[in-house]
């Protein structure tokens, strides 16, 4: 992967970082500010219902924001790119859809193939 590529998935993945750490301490910090009272049990249920949304949001962004770090620590050691399955370089359009894959189309379908068959 030439240089100018690595560079600018380097700065997309550090904005994207930023981005989700900022999510989650505003998060954060709505949590500990109370919401006010509810009397009617209706609009307290609808609280809480958008809060636990929120909360498996926030989740799945914990999740992401794990890829994203192992994908900045593969771009500092030179592995970025390079597809774990088989070795081959991970195509550039492929990495702009989902720049925190660690494998190639075709190792990714084989292996989504194997999960259907085996029912995971």
């Amino acid at each position: 992967m030439k240089k100018k590529d690595l560079e600018y998935f380097k700065v997309f993945l550090t904005h994207r970082m930023e981005e989700l750490l900022n999510q989650a301490n505003s998060t954060v910090t709505d949590m500990h500010t109370p919401k006010g009272n509810f009397p009617d049990p209706t609009d307290r249920a609808t609280y809480e219902a958008d809060r636990n949304f929120e909360l498996r949001i926030r989740d799945r962004e914990h999740k992401l924001i794990k890829k994203v770090k192992e994908a900045l620590e593969r771009i500092d050691n030179g592995t970025y790119g390079i597809c774990e399955g088989c070795g081959c370089d991970i195509a550039i359009e492929r990495l702009k859809v989902r720049p925190v894959t660690t494998q190639c189309i075709d190792c990714k379908t084989k292996e989504e193939a194997l999960e259907k068959a085996l029912g995971l």
